[in-house]
């Protein structure tokens, strides 16, 4: 088995990066960086975003495993403190159950970004979400849904998400939370204006995997496009058309860690003992 790791980069994290690589050598397990067949992110869900776009060209080749060092992510199954048990499963292709792992797979968000300068299409893949947003005024923009006209935009900018994204950025705004197992995506405003010229359905869209919807500029405007992490000026867009790609993202579990229960735990405070965690 060929194992990365990517940590947050403080000490913490750094620190369980040298003791994974130390208990996975005297296990068995191969370091490769470069073609690993696991990806262990030690940190947040930052630093998962980060491993997934560092990985983003052999996701049907790998899967991710997550240890948090801060407060319980969505993306990590791990606490620090049960390290030596993660590197023993990994090692012996197991589960506490003594069965195969599980692999799980999510939805992503595929965006085709179609700019003026050079009539080209610029293709990105977002794990959790992607922003628009207008830099020195609002965003001014077309939305249609599956070509046809849906609604004139303006406001500070709009939010595409995936269904494991939803619990980000996009429950900020009042958008649903959505099961990952749910190939769609979904639209949320930011900030709308609406009067009579600008007319907006003020509430999130969800969007099937067999349909698509494109963001037009509406004039030239300093635009700021954000996927996950990643920041990208554009000053000549021309749109952005946004599907469920037809990637996915694989995460191994070695033990049960439902969604519903990670919901729970992250925003209401307690485990399914009723336990508040603090």
């Amino acid at each position: 088995m060929k194992y990365a790791v990517m940590n947050r980069g403080d000490d913490v994290s750094a620190a369980l990066a040298d003791t994974f690589h130390q208990l996975a050598n005297d296990r068995g397990l191969v370091r490769d960086d470069d073609e690993p067949n696991i990806v262990l992110s030690i940190g947040g869900d930052g630093t998962m975003l980060q491993a997934f776009h560092r990985y983003i060209d052999q996701l049907d080749q790998l899967a991710f495993v997550g240890i948090h060092t801060g407060h319980l992510g969505f993306y990590a199954d791990w606490k620090p403190d049960e390290i030596e048990m993660l590197v023993q499963l990994i090692a012996d292709n197991r589960t506490q159950d003594q069965i195969s792992p599980r692999i799980v797979k999510y939805p992503l968000i595929e965006l085709q970004v179609a700019t003026h300068d050079n009539g080209s299409n610029k293709t990105y893949i977002a794990l959790n979400e992607f922003t628009l947003k207008g830099v020195e005024n609002t965003l001014v923009a077309q939305i249609d849904i599956n070509d046809e006209l849906f609604e004139m935009f303006r406001g500070d900018g709009v939010c595409v998400s995936t269904p494991s994204g939803s619990t980000a950025y996009n429950k900020s705004l009042g958008g649903a939370m959505v099961h990952p197992s749910i190939p769609s995506i979904q639209l949320a405003e930011i900030s709308s204006i609406n009067n009579r010229v600008y007319r907006t359905l003020g509430s999130s869209l969800i969007l099937p995997k067999h349909h698509h919807c494109d963001i037009h500029s509406q004039k030239k405007q300093k635009l700021l496009l954000t996927v996950d992490h990643i920041n990208i000026p554009l000053e000549q867009l021309c749109s952005i058309r946004c599907r469920v790609a037809d990637q996915k993202v694989t995460f191994i579990r070695y033990r049960p860690f439902p969604f519903w229960n990670r919901v729970r735990e992250a925003f209401l405070g307690y485990d399914e003992h009723g336990c508040y965690n603090v």
